[in-house]
């Protein structure tokens, strides 16, 4: 059994995945934006990340943008049957990198073809709709009109699974009148739970939730529990907080991202990480 397996698997359209995946972001340039600064290190990342068991990889085409993708096709294509790459519309990036809305039907079919071209596929696997709200909290604004357009490309069969992120549970049932949702990316980790009721719901309903920034994003986690607990399991806090995540819900599934093979490994290492009752005891205090 692979490091990113022992955490077990669970499902998103069914494809069986391992709980532990990969995030692409981080291998554009600073700030997401331009192409990596180490060319051959991200593509060794996303190779030695797929060896180490991983079968599920987030990803998108306004990441650098079109650098992700491009590098996803250069180092794993013809991609094996097991792996699951998930992308997602909706935002499209300024000359001076800025992140913008690009949400009309139009722009949503423009990027799907774009990540069809640049992943190199005829059929996208699972492609979510990037909702926006005020920066990464949801609102209650219709995406009817949106997820429609996706629908009806999931219809003509360029697309085969549909999820979503940066949603309330307002829009997930909005989205879910259209047409199936497989699972759903929103802001959860150690320090921020809202979602707490939403991820048991969606649990019910057998749809995965995919945490964005499980680390804490550009902010990094902080907290003295968290480095108390690291330091009794001789681990990292990042390792730790991951750990807690894979032990918080079954539907839970991991994207964390790297451009080092290094930090790769240490990441999957949350996977064979258990954390004693007592301790998750004193991590569950931390939540805002």
């Amino acid at each position: 059994m692979t490091q990113a397996s022992k955490a077990g698997t669970f499902s998103i359209g069914g494809s069986t995945v391992n709980r532990m995946g990969y995030g692409a972001m981080q291998l554009a340039g600073p700030g997401v934006y331009g192409p990596p600064k180490d060319h051959a290190g991200a593509i060794a990342v996303l190779r030695e990340a797929v060896a180490s068991g991983v079968n599920h990889i987030d990803t998108s085409d306004f990441y650098g943008p079109h650098v992700t993708n491009r590098l996803i096709r250069e180092a794993l294509h013809p991609y094996a049957d097991e792996l699951l790459i998930v992308t997602k519309v909706g935002a499209s990036r300024g000359t001076d990198a800025s992140w913008n809305p690009a949400n009309s039907p139009a722009e949503l079919v423009s990027a799907v073809h774009d990540n069809l071209r640049n992943l190199g596929v005829d059929v996208l696997q699972v492609v979510n709709y990037r909702a926006w709200g005020t920066g990464h909290s949801p609102d209650e604004l219709s995406i009817e009109a949106q997820f429609t357009a996706l629908a009806e490309l999931q219809q003509q069969g360029l697309i085969q699974h549909l999820g979503l992120s940066n949603v309330s549970a307002k829009q997930i049932a909005q989205a879910q009148s259209i047409a199936d949702v497989v699972c759903v990316q929103n802001h959860y980790n150690l320090a921020h739970r809202d979602d707490e009721h939403l991820i048991a719901e969606l649990g019910k309903q057998g749809i995965a939730y995919v945490p964005f920034f499980p680390l804490g994003g550009f902010t990094p986690l902080q907290s003295q529990t968290l480095s108390d607990v690291a330091l009794r399991l001789d681990s990292s806090p990042m390792c730790v907080a991951l750990a807690w995540l894979l032990q918080r819900a079954p539907n839970l599934l991991l994207i964390p991202g790297t451009s080092s093979v290094a930090h790769l490994h240490e990441n999957l290492s949350a996977a064979e990480l258990v954390i004693p009752q007592e301790m998750l005891a004193e991590l569950d205090g931390q939540g805002a």
